[in-house]
């Protein structure tokens, strides 16, 4: 069983919005930090959110005031709700966790097309 499954890519339309999930197989507040990282065709995977044990948030600066990072303890579930997506936010999204060990997930392709 993998400890991360991301769920909610897909294609949307430029100025759409999609929400990602990261279902977590343990205690989401086991972990020091969680995040949401980003890799398009030929380039390096990026940090696009990330949320920390104490609730802290930080996002790239590309995607601030767009996306929005949470979670959820009752369900252990990591999102990322992405409004007004644009091209360049084509990319398959990983969900990362970290707990001394780094745990990633699979990934779930995100395609912004009209």
């Amino acid at each position: 069983q993998d400890l991360l499954v991301e769920s909610g890519g897909g294609v949307v339309q430029p100025g759409g919005s999609l929400r990602l999930s990261c279902a977590v197989s343990r205690d989401i507040l086991s972990f020091s930090a969680m995040g949401w990282y980003r890799q398009a065709p030929g380039k390096e995977r990026e940090l696009v959110a990330g949320i920390y044990a104490n609730g802290a948030t930080t996002y790239a600066d590309s995607v601030k005031g767009r996306f929005t990072i949470s979670r959820s303890r009752a369900e252990n579930v990591l999102s990322l709700q992405m409004n007004s997506v644009k091209h360049e936010d084509t990319a398959v999204y990983y969900c990362k966790a970290t707990s001394g060990w780094v745990y990633w997930g699979r990934g779930t392709q995100v395609t912004v097309s009209s």
